[in-house]
C-alpha cells in the first residue's frame, strides 16, 4: 500500500498505526509525530516507532485509538489522517462493535419509521428520505439511528456515509424494498403487503422430501407453456395451464409429479438483468445485490416496489396450496462486483470488514467471483442469519439451499440451523459442501468433510453423481449407467445413503445428510452429458441410460434431487454453463414434455412409490442396515432388496445392452411395479417363483406383499 499523492495512516491493530508517506513530506530527521483526536487535540501516547523502509513507519501506542472519530497524525508540518485499516478484521473489533438482538433497516409503522445502520468506522451518516436529509445519531457499538415520525410506507431512502475520508451514497443492505434495477431502497410496512393465507405444507420428516430444482423464468418462459405471465412469479401461481395438445404445464404439472419441494434458483435481487427490459438479458441469479428484496425482473411491474413483494408471496402461497414446500437458493458466499469491491454497499459502509483477505492482504477469491464474504465475523454472520429469519417470517419459505456452502463457516451454519429449529415445520437446509481454496481454515469450513459438526444440514453428494455418470470434470468419463456397469462395486454405497462403513468410507456420517442427484442447473444436463460420453449410441439407448440414472436417484436412501426437465431428457443444446445464455437455451421445453409421456410416467411412479412406502426413505443407519440388503446378481446387473413391515421390494438395474437372468430374493408372487421398458413389459403383472429376466438397460421394481 503506497500513496504517491497524499500520505495516510491506518489503524492495523489495537495499538498499532502504519504510516505510508511519500517524497513530498519534508525530511523527517529525528522529528517525532503526534497523534490526537481532531475535535479535542488531546494527544495519545506513542510508545515505539519503527521505520520499515523510507516510505513505511509503524507506530505503537499505549492505548487503542477511538473508532468512528477523526484522528490525525501530526508530523513536522504535515497532518496525516488515521483511518481504521486491518483493525476491522481483528477479534478485538468484533468484540467491541458486534451487536445482537437489534433490528436493522427501516422498521416502518403507520406512526413512525426507525432507521438503523451498523457503521462503526463512519464519522458521519446522513439519511436521505424522499430527498430530505436527516443527520443520524451514533449510539452504542457503532449503530446509527434515526426515528422519523409519520407514515413513510413506500418512501425512497438511502444513506450518505462518510468513512475513511470518503463520502458515498449507499443502499441499506437491510432494505426490504427497492426501485427498479436496485437504484434506491424503499421503506416497506409489511402489514400493508399481502398476507399469506395458505399454511405451510406439513412433512413428518425431511427424509420424506423429493426436491425439484427450477428457475422462475425458465419454468414458464416457453410460449408453449400456456402461461399468461410467462417468466414471472405470477406465472408459477397460475393453475389450469396447458400446452396446445392439452398437457399440463407449470404449477399443475409440478403438482402431478408428486414432488414435495421446489428449490428455486435465487429469487432475491440480483445483477446483470435489466429489470425494465428483462427479455434483453438472462441470468441464473448468482450475482446478488439486495438479499432481502425479491428480484424485480420476475415482477410484472418492477417500478412498483410492492409488486415484486406481493407477486412473490402469491407464488409461494400457490405452491403451499398444492402442498409443495418452497426452498430458496441463497448466495451467501460473495457479493456481485463488476470491477472492484468498492462497488458494494458493504464495502462502502464498513471498508475492509465484510470480506476475507489472504496473507498478502489481497481479497480472497475461493468463489471465483472476486471476493468471499467473511461469514465468521460476527456482523457478517448476523446479517445472513437475519436474512434467513426475514424470509422465514415474512415469506414463509420452507428451506434454503446454500451456494458454495463450503466457503461459509461452521458456526454461521449452526446458527442458521438453530434459527430454523424455531419453526413449526422442519426446514430443509442443504448446500454445496465443496472444499474450495480460502483463507478460512479447513477446520472451520461448512464442507462435507466437517458434516459431523453440522447436524440437520444436507450435502450434495458428488460421489453419487460421479458413480452414475462419470467424473464431472472429465468430459468423456463414464459411470455405471453409461459405461456398461462401471463402478458396479460402488453401487451398494450410494443406494444405501453413502453412510455405511461396510460399503465404503462414508460420504456423510448419517443418511439424513445426503442429497442424491445426477443433474442440476450447473454443468451439462444429463442428456447433454450422455450426448458427449456416448455419442456413438443411438438416442434410444441414451434415453435408457438416462432413465437408469434418474431411477437410481429416486430409489436410493437419502433425499433425491431432480433438475426440472430431467424427467423428459432436458437439453440446453450442449451449453455447459448456461448462467447467462438465452431463454432458448434455458427455458423448459414444454413440447418435449408432450413427447416424453412414458418417461414422465416412469418418474411419477417412482416418486409415488417413494412417497407411499417409507422403506424408500429410512431415517437412520441402523434401520438401513436392518432393511436394505444387496442381492446376488450376475455382474454388472445390480440388485437390492428393501424389507418393509408389510411389503418387500426388489430393485434391479441392468446397465448392459444384453438380457440377463435375475434371482428374486424369495419365492412367491412378485408384482412388477415399475419398469422403463415401455414396449415389452406390462406393469402390475405378477412374477411367480424366484427367477425372471431383465431386459437390456432396464430398471425394474418388484413388490411382494
Amino acid at each position: 500500500m503506497f500513496f504517491l499523492v497524499k500520505p495516510v495512516a491506518w489503524m492495523d491493530d489495537i495499538k498499532l498505526v502504519t504510516v505510508y508517506i511519500n517524497s513530498f513530506i519534508p525530511k523527517l530527521d529525528n522529528s517525532f509525530p503526534l497523534i490526537f483526536q481532531k475535535k479535542n487535540k488531546i494527544p495519545f501516547q506513542i510508545t515505539q516507532m519503527t521505520n520499515l523502509n523510507e516510505h513505511v513507519y509503524q507506530i505503537y501506542l499505549s492505548e487503542a485509538l477511538p473508532i468512528g472519530e477523526e484522528v490525525v497524525l501530526q508530523w513536522v508540518d504535515t497532518e496525516i489522517p488515521i483511518y481504521p485499516g486491518k483493525i476491522v478484521r481483528t477479534d478485538w473489533f468484533d468484540q467491541q462493535f458486534s451487536v445482537n438482538n437489534i433490528q436493522f433497516g427501516a422498521i416502518c409503522s403507520e406512526d413512525e419509521t426507525i432507521f438503523r445502520l451498523w457503521a462503526p468506522t463512519a464519522t458521519s451518516v446522513i439519511l436521505r428520505l424522499n430527498d430530505q436529509l436527516y443527520e443520524m445519531i451514533r449510539v452504542e457499538k457503532g449503530v446509527w439511528t434515526k426515528n422519523i415520525a409519520g407514515d413513510w410506507h413506500g418512501a425512497i431512502y438511502e444513506y450518505i456515509v462518510t468513512v475513511n475520508g470518503n463520502t458515498h451514497v449507499v443502499i441499506d443492505p437491510y432494505a426490504k424494498g427497492s426501485l427498479a434495477n436496485t437504484s434506491k431502497g424503499v421503506v416497506i410496512n409489511f402489514s400493508r403487503t399481502m398476507k399469506l393465507n395458505a399454511n405451510r405444507p406439513k412433512i413428518a420428516s425431511l427424509q420424506d422430501a423429493v426436491i425439484y430444482e427450477i428457475h422462475v423464468r425458465d419454468a414458464t418462459k416457453d410460449p408453449e407453456s400456456g402461461v399468461i405471465n410467462r417468466g414471472k412469479f405470477l406465472g408459477l401461481q397460475e393453475i389450469g395451464t396447458k400446452t396446445e395438445k392439452g398437457f399440463s404445464t407449470g404449477l399443475d404439472y409440478i403438482k402431478e409429479l408428486g414432488v414435495t419441494h421446489v428449490e428455486l434458483l435465487p429469487i432475491n435481487d440480483f445483477a446483470r438483468v435489466d429489470e425494465l427490459k428483462p427479455d434483453t438479458q438472462y441470468n441464473w441469479g448468482y450475482d446478488p445485490l439486495l438479499y432481502q428484496v425479491p428480484e424485480g425482473s420476475y415482477s410484472t411491474n418492477p417500478n412498483d416496489p410492492l409488486s415484486r413483494i406481493n407477486e412473490c408471496k402469491k407464488m409461494i402461497e400457490a405452491f403451499h396450496r398444492e402442498n409443495i414446500g418452497v426452498v430458496l437458493d441463497v448466495v451467501f458466499n460473495h457479493a456481485f462486483i463488476e470491477e472492484n469491491i468498492e462497488e458494494t454497499n458493504f464495502e462502502k459502509i464498513v471498508p475492509g470488514y465484510y470480506f476475507r483477505y489472504d496473507e498478502q492482504e489481497n481479497l480472497a477469491n475461493g468463489t471465483g467471483c472476486g471476493n468471499e464474504f467473511a461469514t465468521e465475523r460476527k456482523m457478517v454472520r448476523n446479517f445472513f442469519v437475519d436474512t434467513i429469519d426475514f424470509w422465514l417470517k415474512e415469506y414463509q419459505v420452507d428451506g434454503f439451499r446454500f451456494d458454495l456452502m463450503g466457503l461459509m463457516d461452521l458456526e454461521t451454519m449452526k446458527q442458521i440451523y438453530k434459527r430454523c429449529q424455531l419453526e413449526e415445520i422442519p426446514i430443509m437446509l442443504l448446500g454445496e459442501g465443496w472444499n474450495l481454496p480460502s483463507s478460512l481454515p479447513e477446520s472451520e469450513k461448512a464442507m462435507v468433510a466437517n458434516a459431523s459438526c453440522l447436524e440437520g444440514i444436507r450435502f450434495f453428494n458428488d460421489r453419487f453423481r460421479d458413480v452414475l455418470k462419470g467424473n464431472l470434470f472429465s468430459l468423456e468419463d463414464r459411470g455405471f449407467v453409461n459405461g456398461q456397469g462401471r463402478f458396479f462395486e460402488k453401487l451398494p454405497d450410494i443406494v444405501s445413503g453413502s453412510c455405511l462403513e461396510k460399503y465404503s468410507s462414508p460420504f456423510v456420517p448419517d443418511v439424513t445428510q445426503t442429497i442424491n442427484y445426477v443433474e442440476c442447473h450447473d454443468n451439462h444436463t444429463l442428456w447433454d452429458r450422455l450426448s458427449i460420453t456416448n455419442s456413438d449410441e443411438p438416442e434410444s439407448v441414451r434415453k435408457k441410460m438416462h432413465q437408469l440414472a434418474t431411477g437410481i436417484t429416486l430409489v436410493s436412501q437419502g433425499v433425491p434431487f431432480i433438475h426440472a426437465g430431467q424427467e423428459w431428457f432436458r437439453t440446453k443444446k450442449g451449453v455447459e454453463n448456461s448462467y447467462s445464455s438465452s431463454d432458448e437455451i434455458n427455458q423448459l421445453d414444454w413440447k418435449k414434455r408432450e413427447q416424453e409421456f412414458d418417461t414422465i410416467e416412469f418418474v411419477k411412479k417412482l416418486i409415488h412409490l417413494r412417497n407411499n412406502y417409507d422403506v424408500f426413505r429410512m431415517r437412520s443407519k441402523k434401520e438401513i442396515e436392518k432393511r436394505l440388503h444387496i442381492l446376488k446378481t450376475n455382474r454388472p446387473i445390480f440388485g437390492f432388496t428393501l424389507l418393509g413391515d408389510k411389503e418387500e421390494f426388489a430393485i434391479y438395474i441392468n446397465p448392459t445392452k444384453a438380457c440377463g437372468k435375475i434371482w428374486l430374493p424369495s419365492s412367491g408372487q412378485w408384482k412388477m411395479m415399475v419398469t422403463n421398458d415401455f414396449v415389452n413389459r406390462v406393469t402390475e403383472r405378477l412374477i411367480i417363483g424366484e427367477y425372471t429376466n431383465i431386459n437390456p438397460l432396464e430398471f425394474l421394481v418388484f413388490m411382494k406383499s
